[in-house]
């Protein structure tokens, strides 16, 4: 009963890898197929009409999207399978041990006793069953937590962006989340379009300055994160002597601020809604884009910029910052 329990186990197992590997065989090639599509979409697209290349651009985002969400719901079912199978193979192994030493011990009433006083030994039948059982609870674990995390609002937030910046071929640059993330982004943008080197520490004192010259403007939405109310004078000083002097995260006000000192428009793109920008009706040229991301990290909210998309190889890349 023990070999026949064992081999259930192993059968389980061995059905549960060839189901996911079919799966991902399949879309392997679904994806494979895409692409040739992608490119065919492409080259009939005429390079002289704009707005006819925009729309395909769009469709290409939306088939990739859709494609994506697809997988991602056969994947969540196939681990809905594997749940299925494995669990009566456990149950069915806990049952047998169960019976087993039930009859052990209820053979001989003299033997009871010894065996309450001395450790049972462990056969190697059942050490390697054990083992296949912790190795299948592993893969079912990590196939649950792979369905999940596709379903994550991280994840999801990241899909809609990704396909919002190819239907202007832009790609993600991920920036560190370290409280200087609004003004690493926008110095980033600044070197990419080659207006200027300003670090840091520069932008911020020159954001801090402006924010205090310009008072009664600004604190009318200034509010203080606590309570909700208006910034007092003294939580007014605060907030410019923070945004001067530590890595606190920067918001609308810091980006109205960046906007005015530098004399060009700053476009914030996001997962939902329209794009926002800042200075497009105070100042000319082609405004920094920088994204804004909800859920990327655990510790709050947090920006990125942008850059040129690269078509080989560029979602393979962007998949690897998720």
């Amino acid at each position: 009963m023990e070999e026949a329990a064992d081999a259930l186990i192993e059968t389980t197992t061995k059905l549960a890898k060839v189901c996911l590997e079919d799966v991902q065989s399949k879309h392997r090639k679904e994806r494979k197929e895409l692409q040739a599509k992608i490119q065919e979409l492409k080259k009939n697209a005429p390079k002289s009409d704009k707005k006819k290349r925009k729309e395909v651009l769009e469709e290409i985002a939306k088939l990739e999207a859709n494609l994506e969400v697809r997988h991602a719901e056969e994947l969540k079912k196939v681990e809905a399978e594997v749940n299925a199978n494995e669990k009566p193979a456990s149950d069915d192994t806990q049952e047998e041990t169960t019976k087993n030493n039930h009859n052990n011990v209820s053979d001989n009433d003299e033997d009871d006793v010894v065996h309450t006083k001395q450790p049972q030994r462990v056969s190697k039948a059942q050490k390697r069953r054990e083992k296949k059982s912790r190795e299948a609870r592993r893969r079912e674990e990590d196939i649950k937590a792979a369905a999940q995390d596709i379903y994550s609002p991280k994840a999801v937030e990241y899909r809609k962006l990704v396909a919002k910046l190819k239907s202007r071929q832009l790609a993600l640059h991920n920036i560190p989340s370290d409280g200087d993330c609004l003004f690493n982004a926008v110095r980033h943008q600044l070197m990419q379009q080659g207006l200027g080197t300003h670090n840091v520490q520069e932008l911020r004192t020159e954001t801090a300055n402006y924010i205090r010259a310009n008072k009664d403007a600004l604190i009318p939405y200034m509010t203080n994160p606590g309570t909700g109310d208006l910034l007092t004078d003294e939580e007014f000083e605060v907030y410019c002597e923070e945004v001067r002097n530590t890595p606190a995260w920067g918001g609308q006000i810091e980006l109205k601020a960046l906007t005015s000192i530098l004399k060009v428009p700053i476009e914030v793109l996001q997962a939902d809604g329209s794009p926002t920008i800042q200075g497009a009706d105070e100042f000319g040229g082609s405004p920094l884009v920088i994204t804004y991301h909800r859920h990327m990290y655990s510790l709050g909210e947090h920006y990125n910029s942008t850059v040129e998309l690269v078509q080989e190889g560029s979602e393979d890349e962007q998949q690897d910052d998720i």
